[in-house]
Parts: structure tokens; C-alpha cells; sequence
């Protein structure tokens, strides 16, 4: 489950300084991994856990851990991680959609990967776009690693959330601009994988577009890891080298337990 991270990290450097073509070196000494891996951690673990633990603590404790990711965390984030008490506060943005990638890894039916994936954003992200983002990332990763199709991903993530992904990617990138919103950048994340060829090339599309940058490649990562099953070893061996090594274990936990 290393995609998420890679995506994240491949992504890091343009979140300020949008690069709008594919052609990019994919790691340099200047990425580096950001809140979206903190998070996905944190979710990981709860995952592996049985999802019985209280999620909230978990989360505070992972991010208590890594306090100053690349990019920060977000200010209204950062007050929540720091809370005696942590409640959610209605967020719609994607930092429900970026973290949840371990429960389309973790369940057998989708009722119980949609209902994982309400909870891990409920914590925060309770507003009713956040949870839909974290539900359709979650769907479309089980549907990916239970070998649906493309077209049945697309077709059942219409359907099921409502989400319009008729544009490609060079209709979306002209025009494209930051989005943290779950509305804003799960459609144009999901698009990226849709029309990728490997996993590298999902990571490069949605880099591409420009805006939420490390984030976009997050969500494609995640789901094209799971689609394709396979990531070049080079670049899970320069991943593994910027990863601490708690986080890369709890990832890779979660796909060696399916």
C-alpha cells in the first residue's frame, strides 16, 4: 500500500509551483512525504488494528509524531491534533479522501469498506462532501483490487456518488487550479487513474493537472497500485529511502495481510 505515499511524495514539490505536463522527474532531492502520508498511516494502522481503537487518538498520536511534514498540516487540522478532546468540524476538504486508502485494502464486501471509510473520515471530515470523498476513494481502491474494470469504476462512481468524470485530463488541466475540496479534486484524482496505462503514469497525470498536487497523485496512486499490482522497483526503492521506517511498515502491512 505504498501508493498513496508515492503519489504523495512524487507530488510534493508542485503543490506551490503547479507542473502542468507529465514529463517531470519523478523524485528529487527537494520531495519529500507530506500530511496526506501521516495521515494515510495513521488510518493504516487503525486498519490493521481491526478498526476497534479510538481513531482519533491514533491520528493525534501519528501526527503528534511527525509534527512538521512537508507543507504542514492545515490550520484547522493542526488545532484538531492538538485538542484534549478532538471533534470533528465539518470539513469538506480532501484530507478525508487522501488518508483512507486502507480501507479499500481491508474488507471482504464493499458495505464494509464504505462503512470503514465513513468512519475514518467522521473523525474530522464530517460534513457530508468529506465523507462522500473518503467513500468513493475507498470503492473505487476495493473495486481496483478486486478486479473490476474501468468502466465499471467510472460507471459505478457516477452512480454511487455523483461525481462527474466526462473530462479527460487535457480538458481538465488548462483551467484547472488549486481545489482542497473533495468535490474539487477526487473527481479530477479518480480521472487521472481512469485514463493512466501503469501506475507511473497515473502518478504523472495527476501531477499534471496541477493545483492540490500531492494530494491528486495520493488519491490516483493509491487506486492505480491497486488496479495495476505492481510498481516499478526503482521507484518503491527511492520511496523506501525517503519513508521513515514505521510508516513504510504499517503500509506495507496492510497489502500483505490481503
Amino acid at each position: 500500500m505504498l501508493g498513496a505515499a508515492i503519489g504523495d511524495i512524487a507530488g510534493s514539490r508542485f503543490e506551490n509551483a503547479p507542473c502542468k505536463r507529465t514529463d517531470f522527474t519523478f523524485f528529487t532531492p527537494e520531495s519529500g512525504f507530506t500530511d496526506d502520508t501521516v495521515c494515510t498511516a495513521a488510518v493504516a494502522d487503525w486498519v490493521l488494528g481491526g478498526c476497534g481503537t479510538d481513531l482519533a487518538a491514533l491520528m493525534q498520536a501519528w501526527c503528534r509524531r511527525y509534527p512538521e511534514p512537508r507543507g504542514a498540516y492545515g490550520a484547522s487540522f493542526q488545532r484538531w491534533i492538538m485538542q484534549p478532546d478532538p471533534q470533528p468540524y465539518r470539513s469538506w476538504g480532501n484530507g478525508s479522501a487522501m488518508r483512507v486508502s486502507a480501507a479499500g485494502w481491508a474488507f471482504g464486501t464493499l458495505a464494509e469498506t464504505l462503512a470503514c471509510a465513513r468512519a475514518s473520515a467522521a473523525i474530522t471530515h464530517n460534513h457530508p462532501e468529506g465523507i462522500k470523498g473518503a467513500e468513493a476513494v475507498a470503492a473505487a481502491v476495493y473495486w481496483a483490487r478486486t478486479g473490476r474494470s474501468k468502466a465499471f469504476i467510472k460507471r459505478q462512481t457516477e452512480k454511487m456518488f455523483g461525481y462527474d468524470l466526462g473530462k479527460s485530463c487535457d480538458e481538465i488541466r488548462p483551467g484547472y487550479t488549486f481545489d482542497a475540496s473533495c468535490a474539487g479534486s477526487v473527481p479530477q484524482a479518480l480521472t487521472a487513474f481512469l485514463e493512466s496505462s501503469s501506475f507511473e503514469h497515473a502518478v504523472r497525470l495527476a501531477v499534471s493537472l496541477g493545483g492540490d498536487s500531492d494530494t491528486l497523485a495520493a488519491i490516483a496512486g493509491s487506486i492505480a497500485e491497486a488496479f495495476y499490482r505492481e510498481i516499478p522497483d526503482e521507484i518503491v526503492k527511492q520511496a523506501l529511502a525517503i519513508l521513515p521506517a514505521d510508516i513504510s511498515s504499517v503500509l506495507l502491512a496492510v497489502s500483505a495481510n490481503r
